[in-house]
């Protein structure tokens, strides 16, 4: 079975982590919620969720890929964090998944993973991706590699079409 870690913190976009959490487990693959700690985190619109574990406890190695939802403070926070930039630079590193959408394109940024590769992202980060070395491309989806990127949650069916595809299901 396939593992994904999803990383999010407070301030999440719901349906950017809801859906991909829920189409993971409909095909088989088990989602993990990580977090900056271990008490529950509340998305945009109020929804409280409990993370399995902190991003200080897990290993890159032990999962098959990673989601990144967007919302705007969650990705704020998320870029911030050390071991959060480092966990989605290794898992790009090994090639495994990488996934985001909206404006998680941030932590993509500022993880170091976005030069030179094509992807988008919400349009009120357009230019912070571009100025990265994106080769932004407005579109619902778009994959490069292992890198698969959204711009907002009426894109996730074709984003999640996309991740399952990639990971060969």
């Amino acid at each position: 079975m396939s593992k994904i870690a999803i990383i999010a913190t407070d301030g999440f976009e719901e349906a950017e982590l809801i859906y991909p959490f829920y189409r993971l487990k409909e095909a088989g693959i088990q989602g993990e919620l990580i977090s900056l700690g271990k008490r529950p985190i509340e998305g945009k619109y109020g929804y409280v969720m409990k993370p399995s574990f902190k991003i200080d406890d897990v290993n890159a190695t032990d999962y098959d890929g990673v989601i990144i939802p967007g919302g705007t403070k969650n990705p704020d926070y998320l870029r911030r964090n050390k071991n959060v930039l480092e966990f989605v630079n290794e898992m790009d590193e090994q090639k495994k998944l990488v996934g985001a959408v909206c404006h998680a394109g941030w932590v993509l940024i500022s993880s170091k993973v976005i030069k030179g590769r094509k992807a988008t992202s919400y349009y009120a980060i357009k230019d912070d991706m571009i100025n990265a070395g994106a080769k932004f491309e407005d579109k619902s989806v778009v994959v490069d590699g292992n890198l698969i990127t959204s711009r907002m949650p009426d894109d996730l069916p074709d984003f999640m079409k996309a991740v399952l595809q990639y990971l060969k299901l």
